[in-house]
């Protein structure tokens, strides 16, 4: 059986080389593919070395890794990418976000911790650290008013079904289970959410996740005044 392929991304050498121990001598199925220092080398190591996942940091010099991501993506979709950063800074994390990064953790996550991270993304769950949850969240909520003007045309651009789909995978449910809990093949669920995406404009799975609940949040409120 073939191993799964890991791009190792981070200008920080003795790190680096740690984590490519770590997830050898933790994890028989994975294999280091590459060691890249920047995201300059990462998008060329993509394109030569031809990795199933790719741990990047987000500040580095050249290109940092948010930049790099997105081009990575732009270049292979399938590509599967979790930013690794010791920094829990809003921008950072949501512009990963929102170029489609599949991950995102604190660097000082334990080592079998982040082995089984790694496999949770590869099985196709997602995977955001509380406390980067809540500070993204709040990153992406807007003024009340604004907020609910945007997001009430769900209500009308999105079916039932869809709106049902949407409340598990804000629930951090990944495409199997979802489908489970639904009675849907797992690729009518995929079908679902790309089709929810081209109609609210979100075109990463964290984004969409991260909007979701804060539109659910916003109709618990809403619920709970009108109880009042």
């Amino acid at each position: 059986m073939d191993k799964t392929r890991v791009l190792l991304v981070d200008d920080q050498v003795l790190f680096v080389q740690s984590l490519k121990i770590v997830i050898e001598s933790l994890a028989d199925d994975l294999t280091v593919c590459g060691i890249a220092l920047n995201g300059e080398e990462a998008i060329a190591m993509a394109n030569t070395h031809h990795p199933d996942l790719i741990l990047m940091d987000i500040r580095m010099p050249v290109v940092d890794g948010v930049e790099a991501a997105r081009e990575i993506l732009r270049q292979h979709p399938s590509i599967l990418i979790i930013m690794l950063t010791t920094f829990d800074d809003d921008e950072y994390v949501a512009h990963a976000i929102d170029i489609g990064a599949v991950g995102y953790l604190l660097k000082d996550r334990p080592p079998d911790s982040l082995i089984a991270a790694m496999y949770a993304v590869l099985k196709g769950g997602t995977l955001i650290t509380p406390a980067i949850a809540k500070r993204v969240i709040r990153s992406y909520r807007e003024p009340r008013d604004k907020r609910n003007g945007e997001d009430s045309q769900w209500d009308s651009i999105l079916t039932k079904r869809e709106i049902q789909l949407l409340e598990r995978l804000s629930s951090g449910l990944s495409n199997k289970e979802i489908s489970g809990e639904m009675n849907l093949a797992e690729q009518t669920v995929k079908n679902y959410i790309s089709l929810i995406y081209s109609k609210i404009g979100i075109h990463s799975r964290y984004s969409l996740i991260l909007k979701a609940k804060t539109y659910f949040e916003g109709q618990k409120d809403i619920s709970g005044n009108a109880a009042e």
